[in-house]
C-alpha cells in the first residue's frame, strides 16, 4: 500500500473516532436552503417512497445500505438532498418525515465504501444545516446532540480525505458540507482553514480558462454555479465576508451557463444533462451573478454557440471531456441543436442515471450526428469512463455578420472503420436557413445512417420528399440530397420522463457488406497440408487504395406564412 493511502486511511480512522467531551446543543449558525424542492416528491417520501430516475423505490426504514437502489439513487438518498422536498411540501406531515428519517440514519450510519464518499457526506451535511430550522430545531435535545456529534465526525471524515481524487463537480459538494461544518461549528477552526485551502485547488482545477467546466456538460455547468452560489449565500448569513475566489470562480461560470440556455431558458442537452426547468436555471444565476452576461467564446471548453435572429445553433466542437472527468461524456462530437426563439427543432435525446438508457443514450445514435456502419464515435468502459475517442477534432468558425459557416471534422471512426467524417454547417437569412455537408471518407463505401432527433413539441409530417417540421406557428422544411430520407420513431428523455417522437434519418444508398475471406484451411480446392505458393517476382505490385468519398447535403429552412 502506498505510503499515502496508508496516512489518509490512518486519518480517516482517527476522524471517525467517537467524540468525547461536552455534546454540543445545536449549530452555531444555520442558513436557509436557498433552493426550491419538489413538493410532488415530499408526498411521495411522506407515504414511504421516493422516485429516482423515472424509477420508484421504497425508503429504507433501517436498512441504509442495503436495499434495491442503483448506485446513483443510494448516493442522493445518503445526501439527504430530499429534505427540500419534504419542506417544499411543507406539512406538520412532511416535518415529522423528515425528523424521522434523519433520526433513522443516526441509528444506523453508513460503513465502507460510503463513508469515504465525501461529495456525499459533503451534502449531507450542508443538508441537514440548510433545513435546521424546518425540521430538527424544535426535535428533542438528545436527537440534537446525537446531530451534533455525527457532524463533528462527518466534517472530520471530509477533512480527512482530501485532497479529493478528481470528481468534477460533485468535488465542489464536499467542500460545501465542510463549510457547513465550519458554521455549524466554528470552534473547530480547522474546518474552515482546510476549507479556504482547497476550495482554490479545487476551482483551478475544474473551471478552464474560458469559464466552461472541466465536463463539458450543460449540467455539470449549471451544479457547478449552483455550489459556488450556495456556498456564497452560506457566509453572507455567517456575516463573513465572500473569499474573494469564490465571487471570481461564479462570474466564470455563470456567463458560460448562460450561454447554454435554449430561447425557452433550459438547458442545451450534451453530454448528460437534461433540459431543466427555465425558472431552476434562472434562480442559480439570480444568485451567482451580478451581471448577465453572455460567454463570447468558449474555445477551451470546445462548444460553439451561433445566435443570429432569433435562432440558436449550439454544437459540441470538442472531444469527450478529458480521463478522470468524463463519467457523463456521450459520444456525441460535433453534435449541435437548433432553436428558434422558444422552440427546439433539433436535439440530442438527453441521458439517464442508471439502468439501459444510461448507455443507450451515451451512443451517437442518440445525437444527431452522423453515425457510421451503426457505431458510436466513443467508446465506454465497465466503470463508465470512455475507452476510445477521436484523437483530432477541428472547428474553424467564419462569419460575415450576416451568415455563419463551421468547418468541423473527427476522426472517432478512423480505428475501427478507416473513415474520416467533415461537417460544413451553415446558417443564414436571418438565422432561418440552416444548410450542411457532411463527408464521409476513407479506403472504401461505408454504410451510415445521418440522424436529426426532432424536440418533441415539434409536429412532423412527410410530404413527397420533404420533411414538414410545424411549430409554434411556424412551418420548416427539411430536405436533403445524396441519400435516403427516412422519417422514424424516437424517444426523449431531457425533460424527467420518456416522451414519443420522431427522428429524421439519411441513410446511406447503398449497403455495404464487407468481404470476410475465408482461411486457407477451409478451402475445398485445397488439401490442409498443401502451402499456399510464394508470389512470383514479377507479379505487379498492388495499387494503393483511392479515397472514396460520401457527401449528404441537406438544407431545414423556414417556409413563409
Amino acid at each position: 500500500m502506498p505510503i499515502s493511502r496508508w496516512i489518509k486511511d490512518a486519518k480517516l480512522s482517527f476522524a471517525r473516532l467517537p467524540v468525547g467531551g461536552a455534546a454540543l446543543e445545536g449549530p452555531v449558525y444555520v442558513y436557509r436552503d436557498p433552493w426550491k424542492g419538489d413538493a410532488e416528491q415530499g408526498a411521495r417520501l411522506v407515504a414511504g417512497r421516493f422516485r429516482f430516475d423515472r424509477q420508484d423505490y421504497d425508503l429504507p426504514r433501517g436498512k441504509w445500505e442495503r436495499g434495491p437502489w442503483p448506485e446513483p439513487a443510494k448516493q442522493w438518498l445518503h445526501s439527504f438532498a430530499w429534505l427540500r422536498d419534504l419542506r417544499a411540501l411543507g406539512s406538520d406531515d412532511a416535518r415529522l418525515t423528515a425528523r424521522a428519517l434523519v433520526g433513522d440514519w443516526l441509528a444506523h450510519p453508513p460503513t465502507d465504501p460510503l463513508v469515504k464518499d465525501a461529495c456525499v457526506t459533503g451534502g449531507r451535511l450542508s443538508s441537514w444545516l440548510a433545513n435546521h430550522e424546518f425540521c430538527l430545531a424544535s426535535a428533542d435535545r438528545k436527537l440534537q446532540q446525537k446531530l451534533m456529534e455525527r457532524m463533528l465526525v462527518e466534517g472530520r471524515t471530509i477533512a480527512a480525505l482530501l485532497p479529493l481524487e478528481p470528481q468534477g463537480w460533485r468535488g465542489l459538494t464536499a467542500l460545501r458540507g465542510l463549510l457547513a461544518a465550519a458554521l455549524a461549528m466554528p470552534d473547530h477552526s480547522g474546518f474552515m482553514t482546510r476549507f479556504l485551502r482547497y476550495l482554490p485547488f479545487e476551482i483551478e482545477r475544474l473551471i478552464l480558462p474560458d469559464g466552461v467546466v472541466i465536463e463539458r456538460s450543460p449540467e455539470a455547468q449549471y451544479q457547478t454555479a449552483r455550489e459556488l452560489a450556495e456556498m456564497s449565500v452560506m457566509f453572507r448569513t455567517a456575516h463573513s465576508s465572500v473569499p474573494p475566489v469564490l465571487d471570481m470562480a461564479l462570474d466564470r461560470v455563470c456567463p458560460v451557463l448562460r450561454a447554454m440556455r435554449h430561447g425557452d431558458g433550459g438547458l442545451a442537452v450534451f453530454n448528460g444533462s437534461g433540459e431543466r426547468y427555465s425558472a431552476a436555471v434562472e434562480d442559480v444565476l439570480a444568485l451567482g451573478s451580478r451581471q448577465k452576461l453572455i460567454a463570447p467564446a468558449m474555445p477551451q471548453g470546445k462548444f460553439t454557440r451561433l445566435a443570429l435572429g432569433k435562432s440558436l445553433l449550439l454544437v459540441d466542437s470538442g472531444p469527450p471531456a478529458s480521463a478522470g472527468y468524463d463519467r457523463t461524456a456521450h459520444a456525441g462530437t460535433l453534435s449541435f441543436e437548433f432553436s428558434n426563439q422558444r422552440h427546439r427543432l433539433f436535439v440530442n435525446c438527453g441521458s439517464a442515471q442508471t439502468g439501459a438508457w444510461e448507455q443507450a443514450l451515451r451512443a451517437s445514435a442518440s445525437h444527431t450526428v452522423l453515425v457510421a456502419d451503426g457505431l458510436s464515435s466513443s467508446d465506454f468502459g465497465l466503470n463508465g469512463h470512455v475507452t476510445r475517442r477521436p484523437a483530432h477534432v477541428t472547428c474553424e468558425h467564419q462569419t460575415s455578420g450576416e451568415a455563419h459557416w463551421l468547418d468541423l471534422s473527427h476522426d472517432g471512426y478512423h480505428p475501427p472503420l478507416g473513415v474520416k467524417w467533415t461537417r460544413r454547417l451553415y446558417l443564414g437569412a436571418d438565422g432561418e436557413d440552416l444548410r450542411g455537408q457532411e463527408v464521409l471518407e476513407g479506403e472504401r463505401e461505408t454504410p451510415f445512417a445521418l440522424r436529426f432527433h426532432i424536440h418533441p413539441d415539434v409536429r412532423v409530417t412527410r410530404d413527397d420528399e420533404d420533411i414538414i417540421l410545424q411549430v409554434g406557428g411556424m412551418i420548416w422544411r427539411f430536405r436533403q440530397k445524396g441519400g435516403m430520407l427516412l422519417l422514424e420513431d424516437d424517444v426523449y428523455l431531457a425533460r424527467g420522463r420518456r416522451e414519443a417522437t420522431k427522428q429524421i434519418v439519411i441513410a446511406s444508398l447503398r449497403k455495404v457488406v464487407p468481404v470476410v475471406e475465408k482461411p486457407e484451411t477451409e478451402s475445398a480446392d485445397k488439401p490442409d497440408d498443401v502451402k499456399p505458393e510464394t508470389p512470383k517476382p514479377e507479379t505487379p505490385p498492388t495499387k494503393p487504395l483511392q479515397t472514396v468519398s460520401q457527401t449528404v447535403t441537406w438544407l431545414l429552412e423556414r417556409i413563409p406564412e
